[in-house]
């Protein structure tokens, strides 16, 4: 059941899924290193920091660089099952994560998955939650544009109107873990939080850091949107930034 949110400007949420829900970024790092083994070249670390966040088309193609003799679409489709598999077996959870989708649900915050994987991934994942918590799911195969455009953001607030016309970007907060990703959500307006994880990011001021999202809540959220009076100390509000 959806309980509705009491006053609360921050009307939905939106979720990267790879680093932000789960950790899934190991998972895919070794599927890259597999394939690219076995069709005879070496993959790096390195390499492997080029992809976090992008989108599977522009990583086919960096692995097809690599020396994968296989199409886009194969590439795609052949890490996209190892990592399924990997999932299948053991969801590795972010921390924070449950427990803020938990708060938000309760709340009557509306949720949305905004994640470069595609549909077949994203299912399995939002399968092992033990509620409904996203109304709306948008996956790489089904924008034209991935991360860093907003296209995908900029989808999943268009679908979120539909059942709420009021609704707008000044009432949303993108939650992600990527430069691409981080990109993207401050190219479509929402608000946004960075909460790294494989990947560094720097603190320049158009969105805020934070170091995980371990006790973090809706008061924290609400205070993020634009023209919201901070009710959280300075420090919380900013992210508790990195050096």
């Amino acid at each position: 059941m959806r309980f509705p949110a009491t006053g609360s400007p921050l009307k939905a949420v939106l979720w990267d899924m790879d680093g932000t829900i789960v950790d899934t970024e190991p998972y895919w790092i070794a599927a890259e290193r597999a394939l690219v083994e076995a069709h005879g070249g070496t993959w790096s670390h390195d390499q492997a920091m080029q992809l976090v966040g992008q989108s599977l088309t522009f990583s086919a193609g960096l692995l097809q660089q690599a020396g994968v003799e296989l199409e886009i679409r194969e590439i795609i489709d052949a890490l996209t099952a190892q990592v399924i598999s990997s999932v299948q077996q053991q969801v590795p959870w972010r921390p924070g994560a449950r427990e803020l989708l938990e708060e938000l649900h309760l709340a009557g915050v509306r949720c949305a998955l905004v994640t470069m994987s595609e549909g077949p991934l994203a299912r399995q994942v939002v399968a092992s939650l033990p509620r409904p918590y996203f109304e709306v799911l948008v996956t790489g195969d089904t924008v034209t544009q991935g991360k860093p455009h907003p296209e995908a953001y900029l989808t999943a607030v268009e679908l979120l109107q539909e059942s709420d016309p009021d609704l707008g970007i000044q009432h949303c907060v993108a939650l992600e873990d990527s430069v691409p990703g981080v990109a993207a959500a401050v190219a479509s307006g929402v608000a946004t939080v960075a909460v790294p994880h494989i990947v560094p990011l720097p603190d320049d001021g158009s969105y805020a850091l934070w170091d995980s999202l371990a006790g973090r809540g809706l008061v924290e959220l609400e205070a993020l949107l634009p023209g919201a009076q901070a009710t959280v100390p300075a420090a919380t509000a900013a992210g508790d930034s990195r050096g």
